[in-house]
């Protein structure tokens, strides 16, 4: 399993932030635009909560594992990997929708003086930091998950 770049991560934000703050202007220019919702922050904090939680358990898990303590409960490594590819895509398209609300922020930034505009410019830069939160929360799901490197990688293989 490949590990999440930020290139990657930070890619895929600003292509959505530009493709969203283009696509707000000729919505905007031929309707109304439709408006932020509310939820959109909400639903993206529980998910890094989530993540976050998982995490610790995870890493506590792990490090009772480790010291051999008695009554521990050890990690399945299903279970661990399973984590990590649910960390990954929330990452994914956390930086997705992070940069689609913040392309379509940047635009509401014209129209700051109309409450229901300012409100909404609210909620996307709402938006953009739990998605921030999620990625967060995923990268540091992957490295508890990361097993420790070996060190027979440096050998030659066997003929």
């Amino acid at each position: 399993m490949k590990q999440l770049r930020l290139k990657v991560l930070a890619g895929l934000f600003v292509v959505a932030g530009v493709l969203s703050w283009g696509g707000a202007r000729l919505w905007d220019s031929v309707g109304t635009l439709p408006s932020v919702p509310i939820a959109a922050p909400i639903v993206l904090t529980a998910i890094a909560a989530v993540l976050t939680a998982t995490a610790l358990s995870i890493r506590a898990r792990l490090k009772a594992q480790r010291e051999r303590r008695p009554g521990a409960k050890g990690v399945e490594p299903l279970m661990a990997a399973r984590a990590v590819v649910f960390g990954q895509a929330s990452a994914l398209v956390a930086a997705l929708v992070a940069g689609m609300y913040g392309g379509t922020g940047v635009y509401l930034l014209d129209f700051l003086d109309v409450p229901a505009r300012r409100d909404q410019a609210l909620y996307a830069a709402f938006s953009v930091l739990a998605g921030l939160a999620v990625i967060a929360a995923a990268l540091f799901l992957e490295r508890v998950c990361r097993l420790p490197e070996d060190d027979d990688d440096n050998r030659a293989p066997a003929a």
